[in-house]
């Protein structure tokens, strides 16, 4: 299915998963038939004996959400020299984990503020303080903490409801545009690498602990990204984390981490949505203010692909050497306008005689011919001994005229050889 050499894959990163005793690696690779790229990620030394987990294999594979790097197959090689199991995933280029975006070490002035420097000792007081200070000066702005958790809450609803769990709810595993738009990835490898492990156990149940866990990790996630701390989330630090987000960011987010962390009770994702209250809208409307842009350039291609058939016409008429037995066919009649109007629009020249390229003339000039308006041009001969008064309608109806005979005689062509085609 997929090109497997060494031209056509390539390697992005090598690193353990999530915590597990196995390696993975990461390909961009090819397809052979359609030439789209994909993701691959391969378990290195993963030998498949229980075949029961590609029932959750088939059940990723359905699952499409804007929020989910979509799961597309599971296959088995030995391309590697190992028993390798590979994942492939949507492609998705330009995109960088959510730890390289916010808690990398490489950004400018980034510093983790949970982790102290043992070589001064300080007080308490201080300690706190300087933290206190530090999430002043650098926290993330609170509307773009929400936007990610409406992000996440959206695509762990379509998870949960579907009987699955995320299981990889990790900064390293979210992806991030520059949009800021953010998509779950690494979704089915617990359940196929964990799920020999787990077998013996109900499935329901199980499932619904995996849900319970994607809730808990959501509440570190959230908390870390307020704190600007992947250290915040540990278990001593947690109370002066959940203090320092209460000073920092607004009763509402501080309530939501503490619902997602207190796994003493039920949680549902469903629940959250009251906590996210009117932000909700505010996050619908810039999707709508993003499509509207879209459908704006999108507009603008529409436009250049008519203008581009415009040309097409003009370039098949133009110049063309013989048509049905007559040498001169694209000199004479309508024709004639038509290369002269090509001068009037492609070759024009200024008062020195240097070409003149207006790129602002052409548009406008095709725009007229694709309308027909009846304003008028005066169209010149290279000699400078013809000169034609004729309004865009007519130079429109000449350039229908004229492309007609050549698609009526190109249907009749084709016809006779047993295949159509039919001229826009």
């Amino acid at each position: 299915m997929f090109v497997c050499f060494k031209g056509n894959i390539i390697k992005l990163e090598i690193n353990p998963f999530l915590g597990l005793l196995v390696i993975c690696s990461l390909f961009k690779a090819t397809h052979i038939k359609t030439g789209i790229h994909y993701c691959l990620r391969r378990i290195h030394g993963f030998r498949l004996s229980n075949t029961k987990c590609m029932a959750f294999v088939e059940l990723w594979k359905k699952l499409s959400h804007s929020n989910i790097v979509q799961l597309k197959e599971v296959f088995t090689t030995k391309a590697f020299g190992d028993n390798s199991m590979i994942f492939v995933y949507d492609y998705h280029p330009g995109c960088e984990t959510l730890l390289s975006r916010h808690f990398s070490p490489d950004q400018s002035g980034y510093s983790d503020p949970f982790i102290n420097d043992t070589s001064t000792p300080r007080p308490y007081s201080y300690q706190k303080n300087n933290l206190l200070r530090h999430t002043q000066n650098n926290k993330l702005p609170e509307p773009l903490i929400w936007n990610y958790i409406i992000q996440l809450t959206s695509a762990l609803r379509v998870i949960h409801s579907s009987a699955l769990a995320c299981r990889s709810l990790d900064p390293t595993k979210i992806i991030i545009n520059s949009r800021n738009r953010l998509r779950l990835s690494c979704l089915g490898v617990m359940d196929v690498v964990m799920h020999e492990t787990n077998s013996t156990i109900n499935h329901v149940t199980l499932i619904q602990h995996y849900q319970q866990e994607d809730l808990t990790s959501l509440g570190k996630l959230v908390l870390a990204l307020a704190c600007k701390s992947t250290v915040a989330v540990q278990r001593e630090n947690m109370s002066t984390a959940l203090d320092l987000v209460g000073r920092t960011y607004t009763p509402d987010l501080r309530n939501l981490i503490m619902y997602l962390l207190a796994s003493q009770q039920r949680r549902s994702v469903t629940d959250l949505m009251p906590m996210i209250g009117a932000r909700f809208y505010t996050q619908l409307d810039l999707l709508h203010q993003h499509a509207d842009s879209l459908d704006d350039e999108l507009s603008k291609e529409v436009q250049n692909g008519r203008l581009f058939r415009l040309m097409v016409k003009l370039s098949m008429i133009n110049e063309r050497p013989d048509f049905n037995m007559e040498s001169t066919w694209s000199e004479t009649g309508d024709r004639y306008m038509l290369k002269l109007f090509r001068d009037y629009v492609f070759h024009q020249v200024n008062e020195d005689g240097n070409p003149w390229l207006d790129m602002a003339h052409v548009v406008q000039c095709l725009n007229k011919l694709d309308v027909g308006t009846p304003e008028k041009i005066s169209l010149i001969s290279r000699d400078e001994q013809s000169v034609l008064v004729v309004s865009y309608a007519e130079l429109k109806h000449c350039l229908e005229q004229s492309f007609g005979e050549l698609a009526n005689s190109s249907m009749l062509h084709h016809d006779l050889s047993g295949t159509t085609i039919v001229p826009e």
